[in-house]
């Protein structure tokens, strides 16, 4: 469900690869997030470019692993969102609790 694509330093590029996150996929992917955190020990960027509808189960397991990684003084990146799925972070303020970039490039300047 989530593979990694790049290893860097500060953080791990990971593909989500679903079109659809709902509630049959947020126990694995919580578990695969929260496992990789773990592993790795570095923050974990969310390349989201494939997903196109997102389900409030699935929400809660990305604010779950966002939890865990802040206990861990990581984080969860999202980038890449769809529009859709952009505009409804922000409708309901998770654009607030995430960091959100649009490109990798963006994200990594961000952090430069």
């Amino acid at each position: 469900m989530i593979n990694i694509s790049k290893e860097e330093a500060a953080y791990i590029l990971v593909d989500v690869n679903l079109t659809e996150a709902n509630l049959s996929h947020s126990d694995q992917f919580k578990s695969e997030l929260i496992a990789l955190l773990n592993d790795k020990q570095r923050s974990i960027w969310l390349n989201m470019q494939h997903v196109s509808y997102v389900d409030s189960s699935f929400l809660g397991a990305m604010v779950a692993g966002l939890k865990h990684a802040i206990g861990m003084k990581r984080d969860v990146v999202l980038i890449n969102l769809q529009k859709d799925i952009d505009d409804m972070l922000k409708l309901i303020r998770l654009d607030k609790v995430f960091k959100i970039y649009s490109t990798e490039e963006e994200a990594q300047q961000a952090i430069a």
